[in-house]
């Protein structure tokens, strides 16, 4: 898959996040937090909103009221009208996001979407297995999923400035030293090496170790 289509399919399920649905959820329910489901990604309260695929679906599978719509070729201002709500990213709570404007038709490729959206139920899958008593957070800043266990992050990004592919990271608050320590904020791994659930959960569980074992990176 070349680069462009990955990173356009990116920017676009990240605008989806960002401006269709922890937006208009912020508005009416006082929360930016999303949460991975089953196909994609959904809203943890009103309005009840969820990516499967390539598709935003509204309304609930227990009611007559679900409508299937598709992302390629429609825009976040389309799809949130489509969905009874206005587009628009929570304000005022961050300076960075999509960087997708609320009229700019959406390009969504199905292969680069599945392969998103399978990091993503992956990185859900460990990160409940790695840290049974929290519930990991996909938030629509940096469009990534993630939790903090003793004042070290770690999650799942489907791809930014740092890595064009979908990856893993653990990033202590504090900077360590040592060779597992590969990015500036941390440590990366590229989801195509970790090939399932528990390859990711490990890559955390070493993370976590070594957060532990390691010093910390000279300052400056």
């Amino acid at each position: 898959m070349d680069s462009a289509t990955l990173q356009n399919t990116r920017r676009a399920l990240h605008a989806v996040a960002e401006l269709v649905m922890a937006g208009p959820q912020y508005r009416a329910s006082g929360t930016i937090r999303l949460r991975v489901g089953p196909g994609g990604f959904a809203t943890v309260a009103q309005p009840e909103l969820r990516v499967e695929g390539g598709e935003l679906v509204t309304g609930s599978d227990a009611g007559s009221d679900v409508r299937r719509l598709p992302l390629d070729g429609a825009s976040c201002a389309a799809l949130a009208r489509e969905a009874g709500a206005e587009a628009g990213a929570p304000a005022g709570l961050y300076a960075e996001g999509s960087g997708v404007g609320a009229e700019e038709v959406l390009r969504v490729d199905p292969a680069a979407a599945r392969l998103i959206l399978d990091g993503f139920a992956r990185g859900d899958t460990a990160l409940r297995a790695f840290a049974p008593d929290l519930r990991p957070v996909l938030w629509p800043e940096h469009f990534d999923l993630g939790i903090t266990v003793d004042s070290v992050n770690y999650g799942v990004s489907p791809g930014d400035s740092h890595a064009g592919e979908p990856y893993a990271y653990v990033g202590p608050w504090t900077r360590r030293q040592g060779p597992f320590w590969n990015a500036p904020f941390g440590a990366t791994r590229p989801l195509r090496e970790l090939t399932d659930a528990a390859a990711v959960q490990a890559f955390f569980a070493d993370g976590r170790a070594r957060a532990a074992a390691d010093p910390p990176a000279p300052q400056g």
